[in-house]
């Protein structure tokens, strides 16, 4: 593993030009009332329902505990078949009902036949993850994300984070979205592989980490260009939305700040293609 001792002294960067002269959007954060808090807290600690055959498929191939399976009545056939073959080994219920009951349990009306409810996501806890890292000798590859709301970003994000080989995601408890039903289909099943972990707050996180001599390094306009940075060793790659970008407080934390050069016409990026990017950055850095 790469001695970090021997990276370039970037932490105290943030008061230099290039740091000083990032145009960080203002931090709306601190604004927002208590009304709008409470409105941010994502709905995730309630059971919630799986739809389609490949999210089903992966929970049973994680072996998530799984309620009940309500299946089309009609002829089954294929992948469904084996859904239900699988699900009652597990003695998990299963329920034929007809498409009409289907459609009307479906939020978004491809269910492909089935509908798993499951019991509200397990998150992990950090400590566990770093002490597994540790007692395996992998330097460990961290996806901190810091107020992504929207579930279709954060479930992109954790499937490509699965792709690449990161050890775990980390997103606050408040102002951000949680792990819910819309989640798991955008991450194509992979919340039911990588885990997912929730903090109180990001940037006391970002300090423990770096006890650990994990970098911090965030991913934001007027940085150094990502290709040019060492993201070799143990990374913590920090994420922000494509709104407000990363949080002031939480860059102040941040060992280094790298940034994906744009040539064209568009100035930004959808958060989970950003994340995409850096972490395969990371990974060919790997």
């Amino acid at each position: 593993m790469p001695n970090h001792k021997n990276k370039p002294k970037q932490k105290n960067t943030h008061s230099s030009s290039h740091k000083s002269d990032r145009k960080l959007p203002p931090s709306r954060v601190d604004e927002r009332s208590n009304t709008a808090d409470n409105a941010s807290e994502p709905a995730d600690n309630q059971p919630f329902a799986l739809e389609g055959r490949n999210a089903v498929m992966e929970a049973l191939n994680a072996e998530k505990t799984l309620h009940r399976l309500y299946v089309t009545n009609r002829e089954v056939e294929g992948s469904l078949r084996v859904i239900i073959a699988r699900a009652k080994e597990r003695g998990i219920p299963v329920m034929p009902i007809s498409k009409d009951k289907l459609d009307e349990m479906s939020e978004n009306g491809r269910h492909q036949g089935v509908i798993a409810l499951c019991p509200a996501y397990e998150y992990t806890d950090l400590d566990a993850v770093l002490h597994d890292l540790e007692a395996s000798g992998q330097p460990p590859f961290l996806v901190i994300l810091d107020k992504i709301y929207d579930p279709h970003n954060l479930g992109a994000i954790i499937r490509t984070a699965c792709a690449v080989g990161a050890h775990a995601v980390i997103i606050p408890k408040r102002r951000s979205a949680g792990i819910t039903a819309a989640v798991v289909r955008a991450s194509a099943g992979a919340v039911e592989h990588l885990p997912v972990c929730r903090v109180a707050n990001i940037a006391q996180t970002l300090d423990r980490l770096k006890k650990r001599n994990i970098w911090a390094i965030g991913v934001e306009q007027g940085g150094d260009p990502i290709h040019s940075a060492n993201l070799t060793g143990a990374i913590a790659l920090v994420i922000g939305n494509e709104d407000e970008g990363i949080s002031r407080l939480v860059s102040e934390k941040c060992d280094m700040i790298v940034t994906i050069p744009m040539v064209g016409a568009i100035g930004s990026l959808n958060a989970s293609v950003a994340a995409a990017v850096a972490m395969y950055e990371v990974r060919r850095q790997q």
